[in-house]
């Protein structure tokens, strides 16, 4: 089964709370239902106590997705990051989710305005075996203790951003960690996302739909902005407002079965949020029936 859901990054940014910073979370909860979302992802302004978080979601009818989490298992071992994320993948837990969503962190510069996305991390060869290793570790753990299948979410501005690091990725960890795929971030970063999906089918437990401006895209490569310049620019927006074919990524999707959600940051200053929620599930509503998945 097919569940749509959203992101609060298109009301609130967590890498710049300034922005978004004054739009409440019950805005957010409410714009996003009337749009016809039923499920959230975890963004800033949320509670992480399930008992504070289930009422304020149920109240708008909406499910909790899952969450972003920041790994560091470059420097730390599977066994300490288990222990940092307990609290994490608790709440995932008790509020039903069924993914933990993972991104290596300890390198990263996408949070960072002042460093261009040109140097971004890049693993020596001989560093992909321990990484794998230890984020399979990792992924046993939270699979054995919480019920979460980890989903781990490639990145602008992080070690897994292209389409050779996504290969070198999957090929170092075992089946106990899941991709998540995300469109934007696959195409930005010079990935077809159709044959990231066609590929790794059978890995694949959870989609983010994200589209692309094209000249936004194309300044930014060639003027070398930053991570938040860019989105800040306006180089991501929802399903079917840019440049990528939907239709054609979804139809590798065959089968899938769980979440499909809407992250596109934009300065809500810029893109009214609620305006682009409703472009953007009624987009992917129909890319996902002519793609044949609902």
């Amino acid at each position: 089964m097919i569940r749509i859901g959203a992101n609060p990054i298109g009301w609130s940014n967590d890498d710049m709370p300034e922005i978004g910073g004054d739009i409440p979370l019950d805005t957010c909860l409410k714009e996003a239902r009337a749009a016809g979302f039923t499920g959230m992802e975890l963004g800033n302004k949320f509670p992480r106590e399930a008992a504070v978080l289930r009422p304020i979601l149920e109240k708008h009818g909406h499910a909790l997705v899952g969450g972003w989490y920041s790994t560091s298992l470059l420097t730390r071992s599977a066994r300490e990051e288990a222990k940092a994320a307990k609290a994490h993948a608790t709440l995932l837990e008790e509020m039903g989710c069924s993914v933990f969503i993972a991104a290596e962190t300890s390198n990263a510069i996408h949070s960072n305005r002042k460093l261009p996305l040109s140097a971004r991390p890049v693993l020596a060869k001989k560093e992909w075996k321990r990484f794998g290793e230890r984020m399979t570790a990792f992924a046993a753990e939270i699979k054995d203790r919480y019920g979460l299948q980890l989903v781990y979410h490639h990145h602008m501005g992080t070690c897994v951003q292209s389409e050779a690091d996504i290969d070198r990725f999957m090929e170092a960890t075992g089946d106990e960690v899941h991709l998540l795929l995300d469109t934007g971030h696959a195409t930005w970063g010079g990935a077809d996302p159709a044959r990231l999906a066609r590929h790794y089918k059978v890995r694949i437990s959870h989609v983010h739909c994200k589209d692309l401006r094209e000249e936004v895209m194309w300044r930014s490569n060639r003027e070398d902005w930053s991570f938040l310049d860019s989105v800040l620019a306006g180089v991501y927006t929802v399903p079917g407002d840019g440049l990528i074919d939907f239709v054609r990524v979804l139809k590798e999707l065959k089968g899938y079965s769980g979440w499909v959600v809407v992250e596109a940051e934009q300065d809500p200053k810029k893109a009214k949020p609620s305006t682009y929620a409703r472009l953007g599930h009624a987009n992917l509503t129909r890319t996902l029936s002519e793609a044949g998945l609902i």
